[in-house]
């Protein structure tokens, strides 16, 4: 098996920060329009939670073309909660993203998204990020930062082994946690009867 080839991410992906946040002044909570991807939206498990979306109506996004996603993007925070980000399913096709994020969309077949989006969560990659973001009031990235931020790239087959032992490892922490809840759930009624006899 040949080694993991060290590259810039701006070498094998398009980086694109949001658009300007006056473009999305007449962001809302109408059940009609294209709904656009904030930081509050991506969840721990790099994916967007659509239950409390904001929408811009269709004819100002019509002229956000070029912010549009589709299926493998992934979308990462750049200003605030720097490191969350969310590989975009193909439900998500045609959404837009906010001022606050930025758009990695891979340009080489030999990088898998689903690699590229569990490589830039790392904690590696991750101490790097906040390495070299800007400071201030809230810590930043630009597209020049992130582009160079380094990835490691393996085999494809590589990638593939580790995307499905992750995905193993994640639908096991789920099951536990849901059978923590439910034991928990049992504890509590348990007291709850103890201490209401009598």
């Amino acid at each position: 098996m040949s080694k993991a080839e060290r590259v810039l991410l701006g070498d094998l992906a398009e980086v694109t920060p949001g658009p300007s946040g006056s473009l999305l002044d007449q962001l809302g909570n109408e059940p009609d329009g294209v709904p656009v991807v904030t930081p509050s939206d991506i969840n721990d498990r790099h994916q967007v939670d659509a239950r409390r979306i904001r929408r811009l109506p269709y004819n100002q996004a019509a002229r956000l073309g070029r912010f549009t996603l589709r299926q493998g993007d992934i979308v990462l925070v750049r200003q605030g909660s720097l490191g969350k980000l969310a590989l975009i399913s193909s439900h998500l096709d045609g959404w837009l993203y906010n001022s606050s994020c930025a758009r990695v969309r891979s340009r080489d077949p030999a990088v898998l998204p689903e690699y590229l989006c569990l490589h830039l969560s790392s904690p590696a990659v991750q101490e790097e990020v906040f390495r070299r973001a800007l400071p201030g009031t809230v810590q930043s990235l630009n597209a020049k930062i992130l582009g160079g931020l380094p990835i490691m790239v393996p085999s494809l087959d590589r990638q593939r082994d580790v995307i499905a032992a992750v995905a193993d490892i994640d639908e096991l922490t789920l099951v536990h946690r849901e059978t923590a809840q439910r034991l928990d759930a049992v504890r509590r009624a348990l007291l709850a009867d103890v201490f209401s006899e009598g």
